[in-house]
Parts: C-alpha cells; sequence; structure tokens
C-alpha cells in the first residue's frame, strides 16, 4: 500500500488537483480548437498558428512555464510546471517553440544585461519576436566545440563569417542565438562567445531544408560579412561554452514529453483492439505486441519518476543524469514509433506528404492512424542524434561515474 500511495504521488494524477483541472477547463474553453485539431491529424502548422498557440497560453501568463516571476513567468514551483507541461502532452497541444522560451530566455535573464533583458524577454513573452538556435555547424556536429563561425571585432561591432545547419525554423525567426569564435585558444572550449543577431541583417540568407518526414522546419544559415553590435553579446567574450551548457541543460530535459508518450501509448493499444492480426484474432492479442507495448509502459513509468525527481531536486541534479533522461526519454520515443510502423503494417509503407494542404482527403482508402506513421517514424530516428547524440551522452555519464 504504501509503494501504491507513494508511487500515485510522484504520479501527474495526484499533483496540484484544482490547478490541473484549471488547465484542462482552459484547454477545453479558451484554447484555440482547430489548432488542436490540427496537432492531432499531424498537420502541418504555419508561424501564425504557432503565434496563437503562444498568445492564448500567454493570456493566463501560462507560456514561460520555467520563468521566475520577476521576469515575466508564473513562478511555479517544479512540480507544477510538470503537471501544466503534462496537460498540455495529454491534451495535444503542439510543442511550442522552444528556442526562445526554454533555450536563450533563461540565458539572458540568468546572464544577460539589465538592457538586453528589457530589450528581448517582452517579445518572447508577447510572440513578437521569435528565435533560432545557431549551434550546429557542417563541420560541428556532435564535436560542437570544434565549430567555426567567426567573430571577428570592428570597433563596436563583430563581424560574422561561416556557416549554421540543422538551425530549427530560422525560416520564421527574427533573432538567431549563435556560439561564435572570438578567438583561437589551446583549449576549443576556450574564445567562443553567445551572440545575438537579427536575422534581416545583411549578410545573413537561410536556405531551406526538407527533412525525410517532407517538413520543412530545419534550415542552413550563411552568415558573410555579417556586421553584428557588441552589446547583442549575452555574458563575457570567450565564455560562451559556460553559457551553452547551461541552455543545453535546459534543452535536454524538455525532451521527456512523458505524458505524449503515455497518450500514444495509449492510442496504440485502443487501436490494436481494432485491428485484425495475420494469426486470428486481434492484435492487441497478439503476444509480441503485449509484450513491446508492456515494455515501453514500464520504461515511461520510469522515466516519469526519473524526470519529477530531477524536477524537485533541481539544483542537485547533474549533467549525468540529465543526459540519463536524454537517452532514456529518446530511446522510448524510437520505440513507440516502431510499435506504431509495425502496427500499421503495409498502410504505413504509403507515403503522407502532411505539408501539403489537402493531404488527408487525397489518401482515402489509408486509415487515418497509419497515415502520418512512416514520417513519424522515419523523422524519429534523429531523435537519438540532435541535442546531443546518445553515444555522446553515454561518454558524460560513464565520465562522471568513473571520478
Amino acid at each position: 500500500m504504501q509503494n501504491q500511495a507513494m508511487s500515485r504521488a510522484l504520479s501527474g494524477e495526484a499533483l496540484h488537483g484544482a490547478f490541473r483541472e484549471e488547465v484542462r477547463r482552459f484547454l477545453r474553453e479558451e484554447y484555440p480548437q482547430d489548432i488542436l485539431e490540427k496537432a492531432r491529424a499531424g498537420a502541418v502548422l504555419s508561424r501564425e498558428d504557432q503565434i496563437r498557440s503562444q498568445q492564448a497560453l500567454q493570456s493566463r501568463g501560462w507560456l514561460a512555464a520555467t520563468w521566475p516571476a520577476e521576469y515575466g513567468g508564473p513562478g511555479w514551483d517544479p512540480v507544477q510546471r510538470y503537471v501544466f507541461e503534462d496537460e498540455l502532452d495529454r491534451a495535444g497541444v503542439p510543442t511550442l517553440q522552444p528556442m526562445a522560451l526554454i533555450y536563450v530566455g533563461p540565458v539572458i535573464y540568468t546572464f544577460g544585461t539589465e538592457e538586453q533583458k528589457r530589450r528581448w524577454l517582452p517579445d518572447i513573452l508577447s510572440s513578437k519576436a521569435m528565435w533560432a538556435q545557431g549551434y550546429s555547424e557542417p563541420e560541428s556536429g556532435s564535436d560542437l566545440a570544434s565549430l567555426g563561425l567567426r567573430a571577428e571585432r570592428d570597433g563596436d561591432h563583430y563581424i560574422l563569417n561561416g556557416t549554421k545547419i540543422w538551425t530549427s525554423y530560422a525560416q520564421w525567426a527574427d533573432w538567431i542565438f549563435c556560439l561564435a569564435r572570438t578567438s583561437r585558444e589551446e583549449r576549443k572550449q576556450a574564445g567562443i562567445s553567445f551572440i545575438c543577431a537579427e536575422m534581416s541583417s545583411p549578410g545573413i540568407t537561410v536556405h531551406p531544408i526538407v527533412s525525410i518526414d517532407g517538413f520543412h522546419h530545419l534550415n542552413r544559415v550563411e552568415f558573410e560579412n555579417v556586421r553584428v553590435p557588441v552589446d547583442q553579446r549575452i555574458g563575457e567574450e570567450g565564455k560562451g561554452w559556460h553559457y551553452a551548457t547551461f541552455l543545453l541543460q535546459n534543452e535536454r530535459l524538455s525532451y521527456a514529453h512523458v505524458s505524449r508518450r503515455k497518450a500514444e501509448l495509449d492510442h496504440l493499444r485502443k487501436l490494436a483492439a481494432t485491428l485484425p492480426s495475420d494469426f486470428g484474432g486481434v492484435m492487441a492479442d497478439d503476444p509480441d505486441f503485449i509484450r513491446r507495448h508492456a515494455e515501453s509502459e514500464i520504461a515511461v513509468g520510469l522515466l516519469e519518476k526519473m524526470v519529477l525527481n530531477a524536477l524537485i531536486a533541481a539544483d542537485q541534479t547533474t549533467p549525468a543524469q540529465v543526459s540519463v533522461l536524454k537517452i532514456q526519454a529518446t530511446e522510448i520515443q524510437q520505440k513507440i514509433t516502431e510499435l506504431a510502423i509495425d502496427l500499421a503494417g503495409r498502410a504505413g509503407a504509403v507515403w503522407a506528404d502532411r505539408a501539403r494542404d489537402g493531404w488527408r482527403e487525397a489518401m482515402p482508402l489509408v486509415p487515418a492512424f497509419a497515415a502520418p506513421a512512416m514520417g513519424s517514424y522515419m523523422f524519429g530516428r534523429a531523435v537519438t542524434i540532435y541535442g546531443g547524440a546518445t553515444e555522446i551522452q553515454k561518454n558524460l555519464v560513464w565520465r562522471m561515474i568513473g571520478r
């Protein structure tokens, strides 16, 4: 009984009951339902959809869930924040653009000047400005510290030259925060600075990259003699690696999406009860499905407890723990997409161009659940690479354990 009580106390249901119901009511009555329908159907959301989604949340002061009250956030404790994100995932609210809210926003209010806070934070909260992240480069992916974007000092400006790649939603962005090399040092992590540039600056060119799922959200961004005022550098010159490490901790914690994984598994379980098996009966009775579904449910339950423990002990959470969370969350996501594509069977092999208007109506013979399965499966191969490849995360864990 004690274990059951503890399990329930750590589960989403038992936490902040009144607040949980308030969020559910808001999502039913105030959040744009057309955006929910698009997201649940796997359709592509426009920039305008994302802005409307964010502004609806900000109408309650809920957009920047991780921010302290003094900078415009709700000032929630970690568990209340978890409950909020839990309800968004359960309802199928599209993933908020993290580059401003989760990545650069906390860097600005933690390390930025007062002028930078006044300049950038209000526009993030109002969704007036969208941001992109300039980290990876054509020759610097997992070894990010080998980056080559140059930022050469010219009076009160930096001149940026180089290329960033895999830049999510750069085509929508008003600003980009970059890691740039301001000096050459013996230790490659030194000499890197954290610099913010307006995307409208002369010399910045965005080239689209259509990913394997048919969507355009990735880009290559080229910088050719781009002049950026020095006062758009966050923190000290040459200390950008420190700020980047701080940011990556937040980024890796954001990958869990426990409730989204729970909802996906629940959907697959119900779906399996309606699909005929090749061996008679339905797929829900298939031993292989039962085993794989149960393994994923157990893994998601353990992940939820790991996330809650990390949030509750936020100041004591180590980089190794965050790496373990990132490994577990992304591997679980891949296993669920694999289970979905297997359930879809032959129908899952049909390619759905979800980036095209009317894509669903153009596929009347393909079951609704199967249409997006292949795209989700294919792009899901990338989740163990971006944000820090699994192999790199395992090395980080090993180093911490070996000390």
